[in-house]
């Protein structure tokens, strides 16, 4: 087979490796083999529990918060399956613990000084945060389960859901690790992934249906709908791989009586340095008002949410951009630390054309990063506010749910899996390489 030394391994290259490489192949297949497994537990229902009426409440709308956490569980909340919790006490345990690391200095030098150990303490103490998490989670939903959709309703049917739930949870976040470990991709996002594309389907076939009725404007709205998914999709490609090029040059250095001089190279700086994680930093926040509507029995408040925190609200919305803006500088900050940056390029004899080490770099690079930050947070704005205003303005709900967060979390989890396939076979390339 021939291939390109110098390049990016090509679509038939890399299907051929998959094919035929045995390393790669068999992180496939345990990583297609683990999904498989993760989602049949969906199915495995709780005993004690009127699933039908369940999953109507949830499925109709009427559930609010949890419709809305049903999409990332793979449609397991409403069905009420082992794996109901799925991933989401370990998300929710990264976010605090990254919340954590920033506010507490003894994990911040954990992670920063400690190297790989101090990476596994706090990998090791995400799992217990997770672990009571799921177990917060658990309790909640078996309270709310326990008054209207339990046949048998009382403490033992409490405690049997939470240890159900809890080790469910607890079972999904180790096929998660060890995909990352064994398979391909990173496991966390993989199963997200792979819970939302299990609801296309079923939105796919509510559209269907829909269509089907003849009206035209609806038929008009659901082109307009995918359009509009369509150029989502297109752009958040591109920001998400748009970086900032900051070009630098090296210092020369003499060997004997040779003088080189260092080729110039470029510092990349993404455009949207949190991904997905500040719309779900915001959504989370978010979340925690709506849901004390299903334990807080107030007509008013209850009526109060309805109107002003609906998705279209002014309110909903000048509060949901806020929290997107103050989460990606929160994020941005965590991921990129301008005066490490201009620490290590002032190590390496490396500076920006123009800008003097120290200080005036660092204050170059915060002042980049603040700009580029600013571009990604309207970004994300605009695709966490647009699904709904296309929706509402073309009446298709069909696709309620899938929003913004979805669309970032399909298309960031499939790019990044995707580079790391290729690098997979960049690497079986150069052993082949070496080999001859």
């Amino acid at each position: 087979m021939v291939v390109s030394q110098g390049k990016s391994p090509s679509a038939q290259e890399t299907f051929l490796q998959m094919a035929q490489a045995a390393g790669l192949r068999s992180r496939l297949l345990v990583t297609v083999g683990l999904l498989i497994l993760v989602r049949l537990g969906v199915y495995i229902p709780i005993p004690g529990i009127d699933r039908v009426a369940f999953s109507q409440f949830v499925q109709t709308g009427a559930g609010g918060v949890l419709g809305f956490l049903d999409i990332f569980v793979g449609g397991g909340l409403s069905l009420v399956g082992i794996f109901a919790l799925g991933i989401l006490p370990f998300i929710n345990a990264s976010i605090i613990m990254q919340l954590l690391t920033a506010a507490i200095p003894a994990l911040e030098d954990l992670q920063k000084n400690e190297g790989e150990a101090g990476r596994r303490k706090i990998s090791q103490v995400t799992r217990y945060v997770a672990f009571g998490w799921a177990i917060f989670q658990s309790t909640m939903l078996a309270s709310f389960l326990l008054r209207p959709y339990a046949n048998e309703p009382g403490i033992p049917f409490v405690i049997e859901t939470v240890i159900a739930l809890t080790a469910g949870s607890m079972f999904v976040m180790w096929v998660g690790e060890l995909i990352t470990e064994r398979g391909v991709g990173n496991g966390a996002s993989l199963l997200i992934f792979l819970n939302i594309v299990s609801t296309l389907p079923r939105l796919l076939g509510q559209t269907f249906d829909l269509a089907q009725t003849g009206d035209r404007s609806i038929v008009g709205g659901i082109i307009i709908l995918f359009l509009v998914f369509l150029a989502m999709i297109i752009g958040i490609v591109f920001v998400q791989e748009g970086t900032r090029r900051i070009p630098i040059v090296s210092a020369r250095r003499q060997v004997g009586r040779k003088l080189y001089l260092e080729k110039s190279n470029y510092l990349p700086l993404r455009l949207n340095q949190g991904g997905v994680m500040p719309i779900i930093f915001a959504s989370a926040v978010l979340v925690l008002p709506l849901s004390l509507v299903q334990y807080i029995p107030n007509p008013a408040f209850a009526e109060f949410m309805a109107r002003y925190f609906r998705p279209t609200s002014p309110l909903y919305i000048g509060i949901y951009l806020f929290m997107i803006v103050f989460f990606s500088y929160f994020y941005a900050s965590l991921v990129v630390n301008p005066e490490d940056m201009s620490r290590n390029l002032k190590k390496m004899g490396a500076s920006i054309p123009g800008i003097r080490p120290g200080k005036a770099t660092t204050e170059y690079i915060s002042r980049v990063l603040n700009r580029l930050t600013f571009l990604g947070a309207i970004f994300l704005g605009l695709v966490a506010v647009v699904p709904s205003f296309v929706e509402s303005a073309t009446r298709v709900q069909t696709f309620q749910g899938l929003g913004a967060t979805s669309l970032l979390i399909l298309v960031g989890v499939a790019i990044d899996t995707a580079k790391q396939i290729q690098t997979y076979v960049i690497s079986q390339r150069y052993e082949g390489m070496v080999k001859q």
